[in-house]
């Protein structure tokens, strides 16, 4: 194999396909990237057999061939050249060099037919969003999933496409957040859970453009999504969804309108006085036109009041700041409203249209 390619394009690839590369793994093979320049473009793959991604790199093939590389080596290789050509070749016992103006490099290859290719998946089921659609719903929802596998079904977030909407939710025990967007066309109806590990990445790969588009295709145990030259196959985690529509609720005693940008700025004022690990709760009092928060730690104490529209009941009520933070930050409208039932029961954050959905559990306070 020979193939030349910039310097910038061969990092656009590797960095492309490295999120697919396993930190740990029992099967060296998986380790690598795989430089396939067989078929009359070059494709670079990696693969943990979870996640697999796939994309064409710009370039110029002189002898077709294939080899698998090992990926970090390779991506720091790459990364430390010069601006300008590279040469990749390989022999047919896969010794490979990399030259790039004065420099070269030579590596040990490994067979290029004993990688785990990306698998074969049947394109029956798809939906096209826009990169920017797609990109800020993650954004939007990830941050409430749970951070490890204690229970599978927390670590991923639901696809749940039901006529022409796509409704997007996550959750961790303490939070739900959900997003629903309008799609161009009507569906059938689909239930997917797809991990949030496979979204971060796919997330971080999008360019985020409105016109740019994405293909999303669904399966029984894959979801692929294509883009800018790229694939993107994942697993889905298996089982059935909790049942959030359960969990929702319209009903109300207190509904606050408030400045989130106030509201926001407020709260993270707050958390100054709160060390990293020192579950404080920030302490919301509402009743005639304001807001009052406070919270006390062993650093000192913070109280500031906001004005806000009330409509029903006054109400005392805790929260954890950090869940009203993650929320806040990726709502993108001036004013938000924001619903109470109880000091028991969690508060909702909502639009009219309930295109976006935040539920907050609230949290015990020794009342002062």
């Amino acid at each position: 194999m020979k193939i030349t390619c910039t310097k910038n394009d061969l990092l656009k690839g590797v960095n492309t396909v490295m999120k697919a590369v396993p930190s740990k793994t029992t099967m060296p093979i998986l380790e690598c990237i795989l430089i396939d320049a067989s078929s009359g473009m070059i494709k670079f793959t990696a693969n943990d057999m979870e996640l697999g991604i796939e994309t064409i790199v710009e370039g110029t093939i002189w002898e077709k061939g294939i080899v698998a590389l090992e990926a970090k080596l390779f991506s720091e290789i790459i990364r430390k050249l010069p601006e300008n050509d590279v040469i990749i070749s390989s022999d047919e016992k896969n010794n490979t060099q990399i030259i790039c103006e004065k420099a070269k490099f030579s590596i040990m290859g490994k067979e290029g037919e004993d990688f785990s290719y990306l698998p074969f998946v049947e394109k029956d089921y798809k939906i096209t969003v826009s990169q920017f659609t797609l990109k800020e719903v993650i954004r939007q929802t990830i941050f409430s999933i749970a951070p490890n596998d204690s229970n599978k079904m927390m670590t991923g977030e639901l696809f749940e496409i039901h006529e022409n909407e796509l409704r997007v939710v996550s959750l961790d025990g303490h939070r739900i957040s959900i997003r629903k967007i309008e799609l161009k066309s009507e569906y059938g109806d689909k239930k997917v859970i797809v991990p949030g590990k496979t979204l971060t990445e796919v997330s971080k790969i999008l360019s985020g453009g409105t016109e740019d588009m994405v293909d999303i295709y669904f399966t029984d145990n894959h979801i692929v999504f294509e883009f800018d030259q790229t694939v993107v196959v994942s697993r889905l985690i298996e089982g059935n969804y909790f049942r959030v529509n359960q969990m929702l609720s319209n009903d109300y005693e207190t509904k606050v309108t408030i400045n989130k940008k106030e509201f926001l700025d407020c709260i993270d004022r707050a958390t100054l006085l709160v060390k990293e690990g020192d579950k404080r709760p920030i302490i919301l009092n509402i009743a005639e036109g304001v807001m009052e928060l406070k919270i006390s730690s062993q650093i000192g104490s913070m109280d500031e009041v906001i004005d806000i529209s009330l409509e029903g009941k006054d109400i005392k009520i805790g929260f954890n700041p950090k869940f009203l933070i993650d929320a806040l930050r990726v709502i993108d409208d001036e004013m938000i409203d924001i619903y109470y039932m109880n000091p028991k029961a969690p508060c909702f954050i909502r639009d009219e249209e309930q295109s976006y959905i935040y539920l907050i559990l609230p949290v015990n306070f020794v009342d002062a």
